[in-house]
């Protein structure tokens, strides 16, 4: 695939109209998963403390795009005036979003027993570090993704896996609670709306992200792991390439462009065909891979450095 081309965007659909969701949560996961439940249609409502969201403080363009269309108001929810603002904000709200530890959760009067009583109705989607009583214990993106074999050698990983793929896990936590509004409560007979309380571990987003790790398939022996000649990133010219070539006629076409021949599928896991492939990749300039890409139906993406 060349290197300027750019996904096409679609309108989402509104799936989360007339849904009202108040957030706590600051820095990325909750901001992340407010961001996605915006944009399919929810009323998105903030509190932050009077210092504000520290992602404000780290990066003020992430902060911006994450709080797109998002309504930020300030409150201490440690003091009484703030309290009055969160009560008058829950009694309007569908679902709660936090992503503060139990304990904290349990200090600011919002465990779980005492809110469903006040709000029948309201859910409480909570971002935790662990699930239950590992949700004490600190932690971070980078400790979760560490502790499922997923950072490899000194670097960083390029992204912040965990925090975003939990963000996702919490929006798909609201959308349960939005589609539990639409039933009535079960085995009660009562029409009205009863909320839940879903928790979402970063800890457990990372092990979801591992299972392919785990499977073997991202392995060093794995077919996506580099085992397999048709799917590694090899350098060219003046570049890298990243190629795809996973399907036997991806694979097919690939040898066929670099003269290699390979019998059959098993032939790509072969030493001589990943060399004959890495020979001729440092034969090609960028713009020849990408121009072989598109006239051969070769799923690859070359890179500047």
């Amino acid at each position: 695939m060349p290197s300027s081309a750019t996904p096409a965007k679609h309108p989402a659909l509104q799936s989360l109209q007339g849904l009202r969701i108040l957030s706590l949560a600051l820095n990325l996961p909750g901001p992340a998963a407010l961001m996605r439940c915006r944009q399919v249609g929810a009323t998105c409502i903030k509190l932050e403390p009077p210092a504000g969201d520290p992602m404000g403080l780290y990066n003020k363009p992430a902060y911006a795009q994450l709080h797109e269309g998002v309504k930020v108001l300030t409150a201490d929810l440690k003091t009484e005036a703030g309290q009055k603002v969160l009560h008058r904000e829950l009694e309007k709200t569908d679902v709660l979003l936090t992503s503060f530890r139990p304990s904290a959760i349990d200090k600011l009067g919002l465990g779980w027993k005492k809110i469903h009583s006040l709000y029948p109705a309201l859910s409480h989607v909570a971002i935790v570090g662990a699930p239950g009583t590992l949700g004490e214990e600190p932690g971070h993106d980078l400790t979760y993704m560490a502790h499922n074999d997923l950072v490899t050698g000194l670097n960083l990983p390029p992204t912040l896996y965990a925090d975003m793929s939990g963000s996702l896990m919490a929006s798909e936590a609201v959308l349960q609670a939005a589609l539990r509004r639409q039933e009535p409560y079960a085995g009660s007979g009562d029409p009205h709306p009863r909320g839940a309380f879903i928790e979402v571990a970063l800890s457990e987003a990372a092990a979801y992200l591992a299972l392919p790790r785990q499977w073997g398939l991202t392995q060093p022996s794995g077919s996506v792991g580099g085992a397999h000649a048709g799917y590694r990133i090899y350098p060219c010219q003046d570049g890298r390439v990243a190629v795809a070539a996973l399907e036997p006629h991806f694979a097919a076409a690939l040898c066929a462009a670099a003269g290699v021949e390979a019998a059959d599928i098993r032939a790509m896991f072969a030493p001589a065909t990943h060399e004959a492939i890495a020979a001729f990749m440092r034969t090609q300039t960028r713009a020849q891979l990408d121009q072989l890409a598109a006239a051969k139906d070769i799923p690859l993406h070359t890179l500047l450095n």
